[in-house]
């Protein structure tokens, strides 16, 4: 009897471990269907829809949260945490309430799509286009191939517009400044040259580089050094240099090259933040040392229970049907025990992040502590498996209304490009990413010139000399 009891109580455990778990990877959306789902399924489980807390289980009268379970402890440095039904919130306290443009949530934070070459292209140069311009612009883009180089005439385009040459080359000569540079060149020549020009603004380029292009391209494309030395009159050790330079630093098939941030990875969309899983406020909003108030959303109306008259009718039921009855009420027991042991968690969490990055919550994206899944957990007693999923597609509202991930508490480079930000809005001239790194340097963020290229990206800032390019033009 003691091995057949201990057999059952791992089981046990181990079910109610595995719901726990299940349920705390469920954002409050996710986690509402899964409710209702099983409410549906079994009939031990039962919704009352009574008013009551549901930490505390007090019964509550009114609208608002609880007020003993919502109440400041008396420590500003203390947040007060607690779990309140989705639907005691009023509308308006969620980001489609009243808020100043700076507190709007960027486009970022709402949807990231995919974009094609033209588009992302087209969004580089719109600003410094004439209405007149726009068309054919809008032309010569859809007009690109697989490789970005131009598959039609310019001149089929200004006989479509009914324009001069020049106002199509005018247009043409701007894309081809855009990045990735070189897209729109006629052919993989042209496009090598428009390159090594634009990269001889910025640094100094081997004085055989054009040559080599314009007259030896076979012998470039074949990596055939010996041949190129030859025809150029230089030492096969210089030949080597400069091919190794054309190759690490041009691409004949600009549309292959790395640009923007679909290029790079990102992915084709991203979760429309409507309702957020938990909000975060000041409890006195004119003082900004008061503390903070993390509220949990429940997405119930009601309280989950064991349903009364299931249990009675089981206490009658005959032998034979009360096995398949009984798994009805475990589960039901079980599903409110892992709901309960969830919301624990997801406020233990909330309490130490809200702590932990207090300036962050109120002052922005420069103040964020760096901090890892790991550290979390060894402070909360966990695995670090759990904070995973407690943290994994939950969002929280921050006191200026904006919703964003509740992974953006542990981004570490979110310092650094709010710094990056702030330098690139007061440069007086576009600086290159290695003048951007040296400043960030200075700041104490010493990152490479490549991690300042990709931050750039990941904040939509152009490269100097496109920043350079749009202003000359407003």
């Amino acid at each position: 009897m003691y091995q057949i009891q201990s057999q059952e109580l791992r089981t046990l455990t181990t079910a109610h471990l595995a719901q726990t778990m299940s349920l705390l990877a469920l954002n409050i959306e996710e986690l509402g269907e899964k409710i209702h789902s099983l409410l549906a399924k079994n009939p031990a489980l039962e919704l009352e829809e009574s008013r009551r807390c549901p930490q505390c289980l007090r019964p509550l009268r009114g609208n608002g949260p609880c007020p003993v379970c919502s109440h400041p402890t008396g420590s500003n440095d203390e947040p007060v945490v607690f779990i309140s039904h989705r639907w005691d919130i009023p509308e308006r306290a969620f980001t489609g309430g009243s808020i100043s443009p700076d507190e709007a949530p960027g486009l970022d934070e709402y949807v990231s799509e995919e974009r094609s070459l033209a588009l992302y292209i087209l969004q580089q140069i719109a600003p410094a286009l004439a209405p007149a311009e726009r068309p054919l612009a809008a032309h010569i883009l859809t007009s690109l191939d697989e490789d970005g180089l131009l598959s039609i005439p310019p001149l089929e385009v200004a006989r479509y517009h009914h324009v001069l040459p020049s106002r199509v080359e005018s247009v043409l000569h701007r894309i081809q400044r855009c990045d990735p540079p070189g897209v729109g060149a006629s052919t993989p020549r042209e496009a090598l040259l428009i390159q090594l020009e634009i990269l001889g603004e910025s640094r100094e380029v081997p004085p055989l580089a054009r040559r080599a292009i314009e007259e030896h391209l076979e012998h470039l494309g074949r990596y055939q050094v010996h041949e190129l030395s030859l025809a150029l009159g230089i030492s096969e050790a210089e030949g080597a240099a400069l091919v190794r330079f054309i190759r690490e630093n041009l691409n004949p098939y600009p549309a292959r090259a790395h640009w923007g941030d679909w290029h790079h990875g990102a992915p084709a969309a991203a979760p429309v933040y409507r309702r957020p899983d938990a909000l975060i406020r000041l409890a006195s909003p004119n003082n900004p040392d008061s503390p903070l108030v993390v509220e949990i959303l429940s997405p119930l109306r009601g309280q989950l229970r064991l349903n009364p008259l299931f249990r009675r009718a089981l206490a009658e039921m005959e032998d034979a049907r009360r096995p398949a009855w009984q798994k009805d009420l475990e589960r039901a027991r079980l599903l409110i025990k892992s709901l309960g042991q969830r919301n624990q968690a997801l406020a233990q969490l909330l309490r130490y992040l809200a702590r932990k990055q207090r300036r962050f919550i109120l002052q922005g994206d420069l103040y964020l502590t760096p901090l890892t899944r790991a550290q979390v957990a060894a402070f909360l007693g966990v695995h670090e498996s759990t904070v995973s999923r407690a943290v994994a597609g939950k969002t929280v509202q921050l006191p200026n209304r904006r919703i964003i991930p509740l992974e953006r508490f542990f981004d570490r480079s979110l310092p650094v490009r709010a710094a990056l930000r702030s330098i690139v809005a007061q440069e007086e001239k576009p600086l290159s990413d290695s003048q951007l790194a040296n400043r960030l340097k200075t700041l104490g963020y010493p990152i490479a010139r490549r991690t300042v290229a990709k931050y750039r990206q990941m904040e939509g800032i152009l490269p100097a000399r496109l920043r350079h390019g749009i202003a000359s033009h407003i």
